[in-house]
């Protein structure tokens, strides 16, 4: 399961945040291996979609997608000298497939801001200094590696190495975070292994106060994907975790009426988590039928036999064909109706998956 390690400065509402967010937890029997930490929340990603399957084929049970969030260890500046609870940070960052950077947007004269001012630009600075240096003294080491080898005789791979490491390295010094950094595939395929902390997609949330998110936000109808402080180009969701955790304990019904008297179609965890799952470039393919209707996460770009193969290894292994339909075509008709029809199509090992494909798989038993 893919995790998501959520970072930020103590006291900018991220322990806060993650115990909101764990408020969401799936039932964990459902995803098999996995170990619930205390750090650790397995949360439901939302998705309308999968509700009106659930309807259309009467299903007994719901499976939705997940995406597990770490509460990694709070940072301080110096953290990549061991500074604070530096080495335990670094060492649980380099563990999730993204960041999750919560910033201090809010003022507050009884939670002490850790460095005197509330100022989101420079908070943000800070974390990614501290990534920054990290990721300095870990490309240094594999380039000096690398140049050693290249002494002993040149290869391509060798060279495609030494130019990715070489542009991480150029990124760095400037400041820069190598997620920006483009790559041939040459180089992308010879640093693929390498755990830079700056290479991994990173979501910024801006914890802001709740007259702030009232009066601006909402009244601006904001999509919650921009916000208006200064953390540069940066993309960030302003969040108010205060009324997010008063939201979290509503029952559903008064969720949507509360979201909708402040004009908003989603809670702010919600665009969180879509978020998420948007910016580690995956997509949900749907199973149907009378005893579940289930969500399952995969890669964009994925083929029909290892999309198959999430549900089972021996699926992929014994794929014969994938029955597909898209879903607002089976909620409408049913799969019967879909097949009557002419909605229903037959694909085979070479199919790429689409967002929202219907699927049952035909497989040699």
């Amino acid at each position: 399961m893919l995790q998501v390690g959520i970072v930020g400065l103590p006291n900018v509402g991220k322990s806060t945040l993650f115990k909101t967010l764990t408020k969401k937890q799936v039932d964990c029997a459902n995803f098999p291996f996995c170990t619930i930490e205390p750090n650790v929340g397995i949360v439901e990603v939302p998705d309308e979609r999968l509700r009106q399957l659930t309807i259309a084929s009467k299903s007994e049970k719901t499976i939705p997608a997940a995406i597990e969030f770490v509460d990694i260890a709070g940072i301080v500046e110096g953290a990549h000298k061991g500074e604070g609870l530096g080495n335990k940070f670094l060492a649980n960052i380099r563990e999730v497939d993204m960041i999750l950077h919560v910033v201090r947007g809010f003022s507050d004269p009884n939670v002490v801001h850790v460095s005197g001012k509330v100022d989101p630009a420079r908070d943000v600075e800070v974390i990614e200094m501290e990534l920054a240096f990290a990721d300095m003294d870990t490309a240094q080491k594999r380039l000096d590696a690398v140049r050693g080898k290249m002494k002993a005789g040149r290869t391509k791979e060798l060279e495609a190495e030494e130019s990715a490491l070489s542009k991480f390295m150029a990124a760095l010094e400037q400041g820069r975070l190598t997620n920006a950094i483009e790559l041939s595939e040459e180089e992308e395929v010879a640093v693929k292994g390498l755990p830079l902390l700056t290479r991994k997609p990173m979501l910024y949330v801006v914890n802001v106060d709740e007259n702030f998110f009232k009066a601006t936000l909402v009244a601006s109808g904001r999509d919650g994907t921009k916000v208006p402080l200064n953390i540069g180009e940066r993309l960030a969701i302003p969040v108010s975790v205060k009324i997010e955790s008063e939201i979290v304990d509503m029952a559903p019904e008064d969720q949507t009426t509360f979201l909708a008297e402040l004009g908003l179609s989603q809670s702010g965890l919600d665009r969180v988590i879509r978020k998420c799952y948007e910016l580690l470039d995956l997509i949900t393919y749907f199973t149907s039928g009378e005893k579940e209707s289930r969500a399952w996460t995969i890669a964009k770009g994925t083929k029909a036999p290892q999309a198959a193969g999430v549900i089972h290894t021996d699926f992929e292994k014994n794929f014969i064909r994938a029955e597909v339909i898209d879903w607002k075509d089976f909620v409408e008709l049913g799969e019967s109706g879909c097949r009557d029809a002419g909605k229903l199509r037959v694909e085979g090992k070479e199919y790429v998956m689409r967002d929202g494909d219907t699927c049952h798989f035909r497989v040699n038993v």
